[in-house]
């Protein structure tokens, strides 16, 4: 259980959907995934289910079949060069991110990031935005057993960077992030990008948001 009268002296952010706006990309690399794979996805069963969670969770569950470790690697691998693809073209930060992350620079919090997107999908995005140098500690599906909503991914990045939970802060855009941040001993706000101000606050969420332009009261008071 998260302290809501500890200070906040660092701030992760999940990748997709939350610093960056990529969802819709994601979804339609997932849905002729999908279709190659002979199961018709749709734009919600990818929100509710897949985010925040590994492929190698993932790809049985489509395939409705076990697949190889050969086939699994394959598979992941046309479908998130599927999404760079697509996504090169309006790679960008989320509205109001940039002068959040100068905000917490300048006010000495720590900034870190916690995705289950994999390395190469991370390093295009950072690299593509050029925030490699000032992205903090970066943590990924690869270092951990489980994806979220379990609380590995938030367990380990704390551990990594020196980050205590109880002073951290999560900004999440999934339900399954949310749950992972909040079982890990964090607060955690909600990016409405994908699924619902409802959906979010149900997770565990104190606050909600469409982008970074307008912090909630109750979470720019924390960062201040």
């Amino acid at each position: 259980m998260s302290d809501p009268a500890a200070p906040i002296r660092a701030v992760l952010f999940d990748l997709d959907g939350t610093l960056v706006d990529n969802m819709q990309y994601h979804i339609a690399a997932w849905i002729e995934t999908g279709r190659e794979l002979g199961a018709e996805l749709t734009a919600e069963q990818v929100m509710r289910d897949f985010a925040g969670r590994r492929n190698e969770e993932i790809l049985p569950t489509v395939a409705r079949r076990p697949l190889s470790a050969q086939e699994m690697a394959r598979i992941a691998h046309d479908k998130e060069a599927r999404y760079r693809a697509l996504y090169a073209p309006h790679l960008t930060l989320m509205s109001g991110a940039a002068a959040l992350l100068t905000q917490l620079t300048a006010a000495g919090i720590a900034i870190g990031i916690a995705s289950a997107a994999p390395k190469d999908n991370r390093d295009f995005v950072l690299s593509g935005l050029g925030r490699g140098p000032d992205a903090g500690a970066v943590g990924g599906a690869e270092e951990v057993s489980r994806g979220k909503p379990a609380r590995d991914m938030y367990r380990e990045a704390p551990r990594r960077s020196g980050m205590a939970p109880q002073h951290t802060l999560v900004f999440e855009d999934a339900r399954l992030g949310v749950q992972a941040a909040c079982a890990a001993g964090m607060r955690a706000c909600g990016i409405t990008t994908g699924d619902s101000p409802h959906e979010l606050i149900a997770a565990g969420a104190i606050a909600t948001c469409p982008d970074f332009r307008s912090l909630p009261d109750a979470i720019a008071g924390l960062l201040r």
